[in-house]
């Protein structure tokens, strides 16, 4: 038998140790080949990532890079989840939600789902979903003491809660066998809807409806810390969690004002966080969330156990587009993987084509599946805090968890969350953070696949059943692709109206190795304006542009080739298609100096280029087209 030494078995112990400084040398090398001089960290910061609330994420992670000790799972400070077993025993809970407003199709839909994977029920109840006297035949046939019940009722949550206990007894399922969540979130129902007046009797009757579940029904937790409102009105992860924990404090006073211990007031609370596509700060958020509770509750004097926070996340409705919807199950999927590796109590997985109405059955099977492969295949349960350990997400959870708590102390400097939402001071931040957001978005530096990026202009749009109205009039409800929807909206109006698109003449010039890729490049900008690019020919010059122009039918056009042979044709053939009728000529790419003055001397009224504002550039085009 081999007995290894006592120093163990390195396998890299016949390299010499490499240094960061040696590795930044090495990009140093990568980036002067590119045109770029920086040094030392310079070069490293030259490759890092901006983030929103002022972080970044850089391209090397080390040991050097250290956070605080994130401990134990199931023990304070809980970064590693709330329970010593994470969900390896059980896998997280499946949640589905449900809105559909007629109490028979939602029920078919409710049994569907439980009887394939789904463990437990979200449904939207009240005016913006199922009526609250349908509730009955909405769970028709479900074991209530098995599958746990949250309810979402906006300002009705007391009444929902009202219909739900008598539901129990009318169906003798024993007090403690009942499981789920009532959904009172008073300050959640004010920032959705902006209406204040019964804020103050709803906190009382929330931390009444806490006292009863606390004294009659174990298993049911009142509140509801709902982050979604924030995340959709384009809040950053930052904000997103600074808001759940001002409204958990206002929660915590209202509760323990009403005569419950602390201890008692965080057993009845759940709080909901946005999943979205960036899986690695999904991953943070959860776990900083954890961080950050757990600090709440040790300063408001709970006991250590009572610092774990039960997290229930979903899947962004950020980042659903309506175009491509497809796509969208790519999206939840990551944003999924994102919720059960940071550790998430319950996932719910949006619909694919939840942006555009009512889910179909199919969208629903495949939104339960997200979560059934990933735990049943892939068995991502299995192993407890999987990131833990990662530098980088070791230092990501610590640079978003000192955002949030200052953003958390901003709003309790305000006077707390119910204050800053009255004043409108969260609303002006919220707003600041889409704007740099959008901005973004404009210029693709964030792409959406199917939308800014490849768009698809003979896709046949998905026809669903309309959602009832969300509750609103406080907060907006965002979505990456409002801007570029709107941009397609005119050109479908334009198609309904005329038979065809609007149309952009790509005057490709030389062979396909030199204009290929900037053509590419201008086909998909365009269409992402829902404008039709026309090339063909494939290659032009100066003597066939302006027959191959008027034959497209388009009204504009954009020159794509190399910068060599932008130097020996652009002019000419900008005047050949300037003097067809093009009302406007574009050139893909970014020439400086005198050649761009040159440039625009010849007819070249616009240059497109990678970083630049694509929703401007495609809406100046939409209006010179006479497009509505």
């Amino acid at each position: 038998m081999t007995v290894l030494p006592d120093d163990g078995f390195s396998l890299a112990a016949e390299f010499p140790d490499a240094t960061r400084e040696q590795w930044q040398r090495l990009v140093e090398g990568v980036l002067s080949k590119a045109g770029t001089v920086a040094e030392g960290q310079a070069a490293e910061e030259a490759l890092s990532t901006a983030l929103q609330d002022g972080l970044a994420t850089r391209p090397l992670y080390t040991a050097e890079d250290s956070a605080p000790a994130a401990g134990y799972p199931g023990f304070p400070p809980f970064v590693r989840g709330g329970r010593a077993a994470g969900t390896a025993v059980t896998g997280w809970d499946v949640r589905q939600h449900h809105g559909r407003p007629d109490p028979r199709q939602a029920n078919e839909a409710v049994l569907a789902d439980l009887e394939n994977g789904v463990t437990s029920l979200w449904l939207t109840v009240g005016d913006a979903g199922l009526p609250l006297d349908a509730l009955p035949a909405a769970l028709e046939g479900v074991y209530l003491d098995l599958a746990p019940v949250v309810l979402d009722a906006g300002a009705e949550f007391e009444a929902a809660a009202r219909g739900l206990f008598d539901l129990h007894r009318e169906r003798g399922v024993p007090r403690a066998a009942a499981a789920g969540n009532l959904g009172a979130d008073p300050l959640g129902t004010l920032a959705r809807t902006g209406d204040d007046a019964r804020t103050s009797d709803a906190l009382a009757a929330a931390a009444a409806l806490a006292g009863e579940c606390l004294r009659e029904h174990p298993g049911i937790r009142a509140l509801t810390v709902d982050a979604l409102p924030y995340h959709e009105a384009g809040g950053s992860a930052a904000q997103e969690l600074g808001c759940s924990l001002a409204t958990g404090v206002a929660y915590l006073r209202a509760l323990t004002a009403a005569g419950l211990s602390v201890d008692e007031a965080c057993a009845q609370l759940e709080f909901r966080y946005a999943a979205t596509v960036d899986q690695f700060l999904t991953i943070a958020k959860l776990r900083a969330a954890r961080r950050l509770w757990a600090r709440v509750a040790e300063v408001s004097g709970a006991s250590p156990s009572a610092g774990a926070q039960r997290q229930h996340a979903v899947t962004s409705p950020v980042m659903m587009t309506r175009r491509d919807p497809w796509v969208n199950m790519l999206r939840t999927t990551i944003a999924c993987l994102g919720a059960g590796v940071g550790g998430a109590d319950a996932v719910t997985v949006l619909p694919f084509d939840e942006a555009l109405g009512l889910p179909d059955a199919f969208a629903r099977r495949i939104a339960r599946n997200t979560s059934s492969i990933l735990l049943e295949e892939s068995h991502l349960a299995r192993v407890v805090d999987p990131a833990g350990g990662s530098w980088y997400v070791e230092r990501l959870t610590d640079e978003l968890a000192h955002a949030a708590w200052e953003f958390f102390q901003w709003i309790e400097r305000l006077g707390g969350h119910a204050v800053a939402l009255r004043e409108g001071h969260l609303a002006r931040d919220l707003a600041n953070a889409w704007e740099a957001r959008s901005d973004r978005l404009a210029k693709r530096r964030e792409p959406i696949t199917g939308v800014s990026e490849f768009p698809h202009l003979t896709e046949k749009p998905l026809e669903r059943d309309p959602a009832p109205e969300p509750r609103s009039g406080g907060l907006p409800r965002v979505r990456r692709d409002e801007a570029y929807e709107e941009l397609r909206a005119r050109s479908d109006a334009h198609l309904a109206a005329t038979g065809s698109r609007p149309r952009v003449f790509l005057a490709a010039l030389g062979p396909a190795a030199a204009h290929t890729a900037r053509a590419t490049f201008a086909a998909n900008l365009f269409q992402a304006g829902g404008i039709e690019p026309v090339h063909e020919p494939a290659t032009v010059d100066p003597h066939t542009a302006t027959e191959a122009f008027t034959r497209s039918g388009a009204a504009i056009a954009c020159l794509c080739s190399s910068d060599k042979l932008y130097a020996e044709q652009a002019e000419a053939v900008a005047a050949a298609l300037k003097a067809a009728g093009a009302a406007r000529v574009f050139l893909a790419g970014r020439p400086a100096g005198e050649q761009r003055e040159a440039y625009l001397r010849a007819g070249v009224d616009e240059f497109v280029f990678a970083g630049g504002d694509a929703v401007a550039v495609l809406s100046s085009v939409l209006d010179r087209m006479g497009v509505a």
